[in-house]
């Protein structure tokens, strides 16, 4: 079965930099889509950032453009996100996805499966 596990969350002051990753098995990881999602608290979930089967295709929330990057290791089957210059209201709790279409589409829709969550804090 598909297992998403990510890790590297943590507490960091504004300004500072953090690397998500996201370790994926029981698939065949660079058959799938691959995004990541926040949750802040009392808010609904939302995307933050997609990437194609390959990683040569890429696609970001408005809020987080230029300052987050997202990019996969189709060897390692782990996916990573790293945050720069960061707001305390990038605060969330964040969420690998994959999504099974080897299509392309610059969206946030599609994500079937869904990991456990890893708690960024930001304080100002």
């Amino acid at each position: 079965q598909v297992q998403l596990v990510e890790s590297g969350g943590g507490s960091v002051q504004a300004g500072g930099s953090l690397r998500l990753s996201c370790a994926a098995s029981g698939y065949t990881y660079s058959h799938y889509g691959m995004g990541w999602f926040r949750q802040a608290l009392g808010k609904e979930r939302e995307g933050v950032a997609v990437i194609s089967t390959g990683g040569g295709n890429t696609y970001y929330a408005d809020s987080v453009k230029g300052r987050f990057t997202i990019s996969r290791d189709n060897v390692k089957n782990t996916l990573y996100l790293n945050m720069n210059s960061l707001k305390p209201e990038d605060t969330a709790i964040y969420y690998c996805a994959a999504r099974p279409n080897p299509l392309w589409y610059a969206s946030f829709s599609g994500f079937g499966y869904w990991g456990q969550g890893t708690q960024v804090t930001v304080s100002s």
